[in-house]
């Protein structure tokens, strides 16, 4: 059984109920003061308490998806260096037996969320679960893909559409955006309505090495997240889909420590994302305990952590000319402080806006009622159709 399945999750908590079932039937039994009397009180008791820990923390996993598998789980999910075998020359192959840069893979949790787009492609739109491999960084991560209905028909048969890299916060991943802020079915509506341009959508998480927080930083002798997010993942998508390659196709979209990737990669990658759209981000990157030593020591160390201060960024070094959305509450969010500081520290040619409200908590409700603004938000900022697909 996958570790994110049903079946398991019930076993376990049928596991769990017999286990406390059986302590009160026995526990008359282990009532001496004998050393297997206490013996057996404490076997009891770990063993019921194990079945239901293990209970709770797989239906939390199943709900949230932080890890989608076994291997994942015990740190031995797929290595990229031998799944990039076919690969050469950086160009990469379509998805098939040979592999490729971009593969299909099993649900990932997709057969459980509600919402997502049915029937015929070219009506409702698709959502894939794919895998991304990095070529550079060496790694392979999970991701959803959302393609509107335009994607399928064929009169935009020869366009490339823009697209929109979406982050989750940590340490949760695509599910999250799919299930609990419902990216791909608010996308859908709006695409629906006219109220959205078509772009395809990206989801993925924000680490590249699980449980690790790698937080969109190239870590010195470690996880390549930067390199990851700034040149794999559009390598790869570029290679399978039918995407714009000029900046003003890219977009990066996120919430929690997803948003401050977001204005992370597009601060510090101008040609590759040419807007932004931050959901309570932070405003700088630092370590901590789910981090690690994201910079290394020394003087090369301090200057990582400087650059990833984004209000230091802004006030010593040219700004880019990118477009920015950064939301917050006056009341309820921790950032809204510092979110004023940012906007204040602005100019041209970068370009900021914000979703204000007066009352909000960092929370999935709050990020859906701020998401349509930012979607339409970012359907402004990114151009479609892009350009031509020739020879076809």
């Amino acid at each position: 059984m996958g570790l994110t399945s049903r079946s398991l999750e019930y076993v376990m908590i049928a596991l769990a109920i017999g286990c406390a079932g059986l302590t009160l039937w026995l526990w008359p039994r282990f009532a001496g003061r004998g050393v297997r009397a206490w013996l057996g009180r404490l076997a009891a008791l770990a063993v019921t308490q194990c079945a239901i820990v293990t209970a709770l923390a797989l239906a939390v996993n199943t709900t949230f998806q932080f890890y989608g598998s076994w291997d994942e789980l015990l740190g031995e999910d797929e290595a990229a260096p031998a799944a990039l075998s076919h690969v050469q020359g950086g160009a990469a192959e379509p998805v098939g037996a040979s592999g490729g840069l971009v593969r299909t893979a099993p649900p990932q949790g997709l057969d459980t969320v509600h919402g997502l787009p049915s029937g015929p492609p070219d009506k409702a739109g698709k959502v894939e679960s794919v895998r991304i491999l990095g070529r550079r960084s060496q790694v392979a991560n999970p991701a959803y893909v959302y393609l509107p209905p335009q994607y399928f028909q064929r009169q935009y048969a020869r366009q490339r559409f823009p697209v929109i890299v979406a982050i989750s916060g940590y340490p949760g991943g695509s599910f999250l955006l799919a299930q609990h802020l419902r990216l791909p079915q608010t996308a859908g509506g709006l695409i629906r309505t006219g109220a959205m341009q078509p772009a395809v959508i990206v989801m993925v998480r924000p680490t590249i090495a699980p449980p690790r927080d790698t937080e969109c930083v190239d870590v010195p002798g470690g996880p390549q997240a930067e390199t990851y997010f700034a040149q794999d993942l559009p390598e790869a998508l570029r290679g399978h889909y039918r995407i714009g390659h000029d900046p003003s196709a890219w977009g990066v979209l996120g919430y929690s420590s997803g948003g401050t990737c977001a204005l992370e990669l597009t601060l510090r990658h101008p040609r590759v994302y040419s807007a932004a759209a931050a959901l309570s981000p932070d405003y700088r990157v630092v370590n901590d305990p789910t981090t690690g030593d994201l910079f290394g020591p020394g003087p090369q160390g301090e200057r990582g952590k400087r650059e990833h201060d984004l209000l230091w960024r802004l006030r010593r070094l040219p700004q880019p000319q990118v477009s920015v959305l950064v939301s917050s509450s006056r009341r309820g969010e921790p950032n809204y402080t510092a979110t004023r500081d940012f906007l204040a520290a602005v100019r041209s040619p970068m370009s900021a806006e914000s979703i204000i409200l007066d009352r909000g908590s960092h929370n999935f409700r709050t990020w859906r009622r701020e998401l349509p603004t930012a979607l339409r938000w970012m359907s402004g900022q990114l151009t479609f159709p892009q350009d031509v697909v020739h020879g076809r």
